[in-house]
């Protein structure tokens, strides 16, 4: 009986620790679920939520918007920055827009063709005078001249040229804008296109300004700007977008020297 005894006593000290090596797993996992959880519930918590076009009933109905192609986020005045922040323009790509302009007793309208690959832009634009302009921009260098002569010009420039050669803003001016400056945003189609509508009056402005963004592509789809409430700017760029772009398109001077190739 004593060597029994003993020989079980001896052995509780073992039986003792493998039964706390045990609870200590034990509590280890439950810590662990609990964190894993509470993470995933921040993680949800913080995910902003979808507020789609408001015509449109779901992901399946806006053109090109498929379940996995974006993240589900609401658009306000304050998360808008943040959302257009996410946003790229195509590298490559081919389209057409309008451009109409108004003042007091008359209006005028410029058509424009551009073709962007690889950092540059050739816009061709169609002046209410009928005369053809092309702008050429690359290399912080722009180009410029008409049709029907191999003279052209060229002076210094920066990310913002091609656009203003088009006689569109660069939309993403947006994000470095005070959050008061910014007195509308939201989804909402534009030409049937799903945009995010900016809408913005920069202070010390009397110019209220409005731009849809494609979020399809990242292009601006149309711009409106208004004076005193007459509408005085608007532009359109409804048609498809071709990406990348065409590979006839010409980045040559007016006299033959081609300064880029698409797809080089």
């Amino acid at each position: 009986m004593r060597e029994f005894c003993q020989l079980h006593g001896g052995e509780r000290p073992l039986e003792q620790k493998n039964r706390l090596v045990i609870v200590i797993a034990i509590v280890a996992l439950i810590v662990g679920a609990i964190v894993a959880s509470f993470g995933r519930v921040m993680f949800v918590a913080n995910t902003p939520e979808v507020t789609l076009p408001s015509s449109s009933a779901g992901s399946g109905d806006v053109p090109g918007l498929g379940q996995q192609d974006y993240q589900r986020v609401e658009v306000t005045t304050q998360t808008v920055t943040d959302v257009v922040a996410t946003l790229a323009r195509p590298a490559s790509y081919y389209r057409e827009l309008t451009v109409e302009t108004y003042w007091t007793g008359g209006s005028s309208i410029t058509q424009v063709q551009v073709w962007t690959d690889g950092g540059w832009s050739h816009s061709v634009q169609t002046l209410p005078s009928g005369a053809v302009r092309h702008d050429l921009t690359g290399e912080n260098t722009i180009y410029y001249w008409y049709n029907g002569t191999q003279e052209y010009a060229a002076a210094p420039a920066d990310k913002k040229s091609s656009d203003l050669a088009q006689h569109i803003p660069t939309y993403e001016t947006v994000l470095a804008l005070e959050p008061d400056e910014i007195t509308a945003a939201g989804y909402e189609l534009r030409g049937d296109l799903p945009c995010i509508l900016v809408e913005v009056r920069r202070n010390g402005s009397d110019i209220l300004q409005r731009f849809w963004i494609s979020v399809n592509n990242g292009l601006l789809v149309s711009a409106e700007s208004e004076q005193d409430g007459q509408l005085i700017y608007r532009m359109t760029a409804y048609s498809p977008v071709q990406s990348p772009c065409p590979t006839s398109a010409s980045f040559a001077l007016p006299d033959g020297e081609i300064l880029h190739t698409v797809g080089e």
